[in-house]
């Protein structure tokens, strides 16, 4: 197993786009689309697609921030580097002159959120939201001892895997910090300690932590400035790890986004676990907590507004409470989280080899057969077209001083909630 002192270059296998049979458009976000293909061997994958243009627009050099680039970057480097059962791993690189891209598992389940649409209600058991969301807090947990911030976490992003578990997806909004040893905060008690040992430190660990990644590699793409920059906040407080670094990028999608990103005074893992609050709030009730008419009044909601738990006091709701608590720093930790008393059943280190999960998605095959009809699409031009079709229209918003949003600035790297030609936009 390699250690944080080894640097060696990553392997990224490479497929040829003309080896792979595309049967249909998945979903789209902000820079790419993702489409459903098969290889020649008969395996499914799902294959994200992104416009080179786009990508060329924003090297370094040509554009101080080049955050598409750099984001772009470390989705491939750490999809490169995972090797856990609820995140997806890379199955290879596309590279032509007009796109690049890179290949996952495709999970057949669709998102949690079509998943909960299709209840009865419109949301989920107790029983249900307990199973999802321990795999999530296992994932997250994951992604944080190798120093990876998700930012991203909603349903939309949250696929179900052929076995029935969950994979997280879309790592584009991510961001790496350097994680010292993990450490657990006392929880609240009758006398609260002094601050000065507000946090108890458990026994150092070794941690898995990512090598340096190469600059370079067979997709065409190269940042020439390091994808593990982050710029440090004044308050560098420790959280759920002792770590120095904060980020102070604006970034998530607008329901989910903690106080502290809205803030713009720094944030660090913590807002994972704000994310998944709301994402455990919404598969209770149907709907995001904080959500309001427009952006100014969402964000408001987010900042001063606390989540309304209707119904009577159960483990949930106080786990809830707990996850959307607006200080970064009272806010629960991991293992408050996985310790806490709705947890108290779960078997954590059985959890990802449940053989029944809740919901066990139709055989793969059976889904091809009733698409297989279609005709093939040509993923330069969908890609192409696509984009290049927005780019006008954002032009066109400029240039008319965008006198119809009546909801603030549109701010780079937020993704706002909509939907494209029938596409899922996450």
């Amino acid at each position: 197993m390699n250690n944080g002192d080894n640097h060696e270059k990553p392997e990224f296998a490479s497929i040829e786009l003309r080896s792979l049979k595309v049967i249909s458009a998945l979903g789209r976000g902000a820079k790419g689309v993702v489409f459903l293909v098969q290889t020649k061997g008969g395996e499914l994958l799902a294959l994200k697609a992104i416009s080179r243009a786009l990508i060329e627009k924003n090297k370094p050099g040509r554009n101080s921030d080049c955050c598409e680039y750099r984001r772009i970057c470390l989705e491939r480097d750490v999809l490169s580097s995972f090797k856990h059962p609820l995140l997806p791993k890379l199955k290879g690189v596309v590279s032509t002159d007009k796109i690049v891209g890179y290949a996952i598992d495709y999970c057949p389940g669709g998102d949690l959120n079509s998943l909960r649409e299709k209840q009865t209600e419109k949301m989920f058991s107790d029983d249900t939201i307990r199973f999802y969301a321990a795999e999530l807090v296992l994932a997250l947990e994951h992604l944080h001892r190798s120093g990876i911030v998700y930012r991203d976490l909603k349903p939309e992003n949250v696929m179900i895997q052929e076995n029935g578990h969950i994979m997280l997806i879309d790592f584009d909004l991510s961001t790496k910090l350097s994680p010292k040893t993990p450490e657990t905060r006392q929880m609240e008690t009758a006398n609260p300690p002094k601050l000065s040992s507000e946090h108890a430190a458990l026994k150092s660990k070794k941690t898995n932590r990512f090598s340096r990644l190469s600059k370079c590699c067979n997709s065409g793409i190269s940042p020439d400035d390091s994808i593990y920059s982050a710029r440090l906040a004044p308050d560098s407080a420790s959280l759920e790890f002792n770590s120095v670094e904060k980020s102070n990028s604006f970034v998530g999608t607008e329901e989910y986004l903690a106080p502290e990103i809205i803030l713009g005074k720094g944030h660090d893992f913590s807002v994972d676990w704000w994310c998944l609050g709301v994402v455990l709030y919404e598969m209770l009730y149907g709907t995001t907590p904080f959500r309001g008419s427009n952006r100014k009044e969402t964000y408001y909601r987010i900042l001063s507004k606390a989540p309304d738990l209707v119904g009577e006091a159960t483990s949930l709701r106080d786990l809830i409470k707990k996850l959307l608590e607006k200080d970064p720093k009272q806010r629960i930790s991991v293992d408050e989280i996985k310790g806490h008393d709705f947890f108290k059943s779960v078997d954590w280190d059985f959890i990802v080899d449940l053989p029944r999960p809740p919901f066990i998605p139709v055989p793969s095959d059976e889904k091809v057969s009733i698409i297989e009809g279609n005709n093939e699409i040509d993923v330069e031009l969908f890609v192409q077209g696509l984009f290049k079709v927005e780019e006008e229209e954002d032009e066109l918003c400029k240039n008319n001083g965008d006198e119809n949003n009546n909801s603030g600035a549109w701010v780079e790297g937020i993704i706002y909630s909509s939907k494209v030609d029938n596409l899922l936009v996450f």
